[in-house]
């Protein structure tokens, strides 16, 4: 695609990301204006930014929307990498003049670089730690950011206060509930003696903001601090991907140019691969990665993956997903609402910190309200935290009510109306739809069409409330396994099945209307 084509095809871009509910059409012109496309191919954006800080800013806040806008015009899903290009790059915006207003000082950008292994956080001994805070998965999003607009909320945010610098994503400052106990304990064990058999690959998988990257990242802060002779390399499989096409562009012209991108990887003492689902289709890459995985395992060196599915549900090859789950496999669930409320109050603590506010708070019911209302994305709800914090400190507003935060928080939540869902409203309309009763629904009958409405059912309570397994399990006679098998099975008939896809959508829209 010739420069001209590019060019244009990104502009049909921009002008579909600003026909989206929630955004201002004003910061895409502001700061795409910052944005250069460079290479684009099926499946493939390659675009550079003025700056680090530019490049971070898009990552953490606008990537989903410039994913989704080419899906919405090309109908296939992309990779899309930023890289920086400095030259002729105007400075970086004053943060303050942006927002037209004067907040609190706030930490500077660190905009670390996903691929970089020699960052060192602070001391900690996960073993020993009892303080409770960030369930985060800022994958994209590693650094303290000055304060600029959300793109669904004009309201600046304290060191974006929903993110911390990666050297800060330490075992100490995860909140840890029944929801993601498990792959906390092993990431601490991993932590602690990298290389162990029966936890090489470690694999981490749940959905997006669950705080994968969290673990990921108190990992290698925590063998850099306490093992600091030892090498450590976290990447992004995006950056990986980029790395991989770089390296394989400059071979002709430099021979050792593929060979330096392999050593890389291969001499690191512990690699830790974010996101590994994105390598699906890109076989080339993954073949690479087969082979650093098999060589970095075979002599002891520990390798920790994550995705937002189990390795069983990853498109590759068999074989991968063998040796992915070849060591120790546990997933993170949606976090319960004492979990949470845990998230909010750290939060709220984290704030009284940095800003040495130590008589502010918010009241209990605020943040009862917040942990309720919030879906199982962290960064959704610390933002809905960081949003309130605002209101009243920034626009001075201290005795905020519940109903002035509803207010504030009406059109924030992603779930929208489907908050006021409950496990049995959804049973009520299945149990109408696929003419079953409601004691055939929860009971021991197994005939086909009870079995397979109960399964839709279960797979609507997980994807439209965003419950734990074992909670929804509980309103249907149900263990978690059973549960986690239906969603599983119905994820995947839907791959295969238009009709059902069709059939869903239709269920979604008659509960939609309750």
């Amino acid at each position: 695609m010739n420069s001209e084509s590019i060019e244009q095809s990104w502009q049909e871009v921009c002008s579909q990301i600003k026909s989206y509910n929630n955004i201002d059409p004003t910061q895409i012109s502001a700061f795409f204006s910052r944005l250069h496309p460079q290479a684009m191919s099926e499946g493939f954006l390659m675009l550079t930014a003025d700056n680090d800080f530019i490049k971070t800013w898009i990552e953490r806040h606008y990537a989903e929307f410039i994913q989704q806008a080419l899906i919405d015009l090309y109908h296939v899903p992309f990779t899309v990498v930023i890289e920086v290009d400095l030259a002729g790059a105007p400075p970086v915006p004053n943060a303050v003049q942006a927002s037209g207003a004067h907040p609190p000082t706030l930490q500077p950008s660190t905009a670390a670089t996903a691929a970089t292994a020699t960052q060192t956080g602070p001391h900690t001994t996960p073993a020993a730690s009892k303080t409770q805070a960030t369930a985060q998965d800022p994958s994209k999003e590693d650094d303290g950011a000055v304060a600029l607009p959300d793109p669904a909320n004009p309201l600046p945010s304290t060191a974006d206060m929903a993110d911390a610098p990666t050297s800060t994503l330490t075992f100490e400052n995860f909140v840890i509930g029944d929801s993601n106990r498990m792959a906390y304990s092993m990431a601490v064990a991993v932590a602690e003696m990298p290389g162990k058999a029966h936890l090489n690959p470690l694999f981490i998988y749940g959905k997006s903001g669950l705080g994968k990257t969290h673990l990921m990242r108190a990992i290698q802060n925590y063998v850099n601090e306490t093992m600091p002779h030892l090498s450590v390399i976290y990447v992004d499989s995006a950056e990986l991907l980029s790395d991989y096409m770089e390296a394989s562009a400059a071979h002709d012209k430099e021979k050792s140019s593929y060979k330096n991108f392999k050593t890389r990887y291969e001499e690191a003492d512990v690699l830790l691969i974010d996101d590994v689902q994105y390598l699906q289709g890109k076989k080339q890459t993954l073949d690479i990665v087969f082979q650093i995985f098999n060589k970095l395992t075979s002599q002891g060196r520990q390798v920790v993956l994550s995705a937002d599915r189990a390795p069983k549900n990853i498109d590759i090859d068999e074989r991968y997903k063998s040796r992915f789950n070849s060591g120790g496999t546990f997933d993170i669930q949606p976090p319960e609402i004492e979990t949470k409320l845990g998230i909010v109050k750290s939060f709220v603590e984290e704030y009284r910190e940095s800003e040495g506010s130590n008589d502010f708070d918010i009241p209990a019911d605020i943040q009862m309200y917040i942990a309720e209302s919030s879906s199982s994305n962290i960064r959704e709800l610390k933002s809905a935290v960081t949003k309130v914090i605002y209101q009243m400190t920034f626009f001075n507003q201290p005795m905020l009510s519940l109903d002035d935060v509803r207010s504030l928080l009406e059109n924030h939540f992603s779930g929208g109306s489907s908050k006021r869902l409950t496990i049995a409203d959804i049973q009520k309309e299945v149990e109408a739809f696929y003419k079953v009763s409601h004691a055939d629904l929860i009971g021991n009958k197994r005939t086909r069409n009870i079995t397979y409405a109960r399964q839709i059912a279960m797979y609507l309570c997980r994807q439209m409330l965003d419950l734990p397994f074992n909670d929804i399990g509980k309103k249907f006679n149900r263990d978690h396994s059973t549960v986690m098998y239906s969603v599983t099975n119905i994820e995947n008939k839907i791959k295969e099945n238009r009709e059902l896809s069709e059939e869903l959508e239709t269920l979604r829209q008659i509960i939609h209307e309750i």
